[in-house]
């Protein structure tokens, strides 16, 4: 049986806490955690949605009950198709996270599979993601490439 499990609305708080956990670890980043109560609704409403295009894959904690060890959380894409994916079906990885009490124990690599596999069985044709110094490592083993494509945001 595996440890992994699709995250429930009932989850959403310790999505929250654990998508904090990697925002804190980003150098320069906002660490704030005022959005988390605007944000926990919607978060439930997505994680309720099982046929919508966000998923969350977790790791229950296994030293306190009701608490997430680990999270994967990514979103299915469309852009218009081209050569290797003529479909445009992109999937998107984000808030890979793992509490810092039980990390190095596979959680986050059981739960990126899991993620893999769901977007596979949604015909994704490539799978992005934005890897730290620290993370690259465990994406690199399951076959993912650094690309030339650099990021720009603008925000609103």
């Amino acid at each position: 049986m595996s440890l992994v499990r699709r995250a429930l609305p009932e989850d959403a708080g310790e999505v929250l806490r654990l998508r904090q956990v990697l925002i804190d670890s980003m150098p320069g980043a906002d660490t704030s955690t005022g959005w988390q109560a605007a944000s926990l609704a919607t978060v439930r409403g997505r994680l309720a949605d099982p046929y919508g295009g966000f998923a969350a894959f977790v790791v229950d904690h296994p030293e306190r009950p009701g608490a997430l060890a680990a999270l994967v959380a990514g979103t299915l894409e469309y852009r218009i198709g081209r050569a290797g994916n003529p479909h445009g079906r992109i999937g998107y990885v984000f808030s890979v996270a793992t509490d810092p009490a039980v990390r190095r124990r596979g959680y986050a690599r059981a739960c990126m599979a899991e993620l893999v596999v769901w977007f596979r069985e949604r015909g994704v044709g490539q799978i992005d993601l934005t890897a730290s110094p620290e993370a690259a490592p465990l994406y690199e083993s399951m076959g993912f490439v650094r690309t030339p494509d650099p990021l720009m945001r603008l925000k609103f």
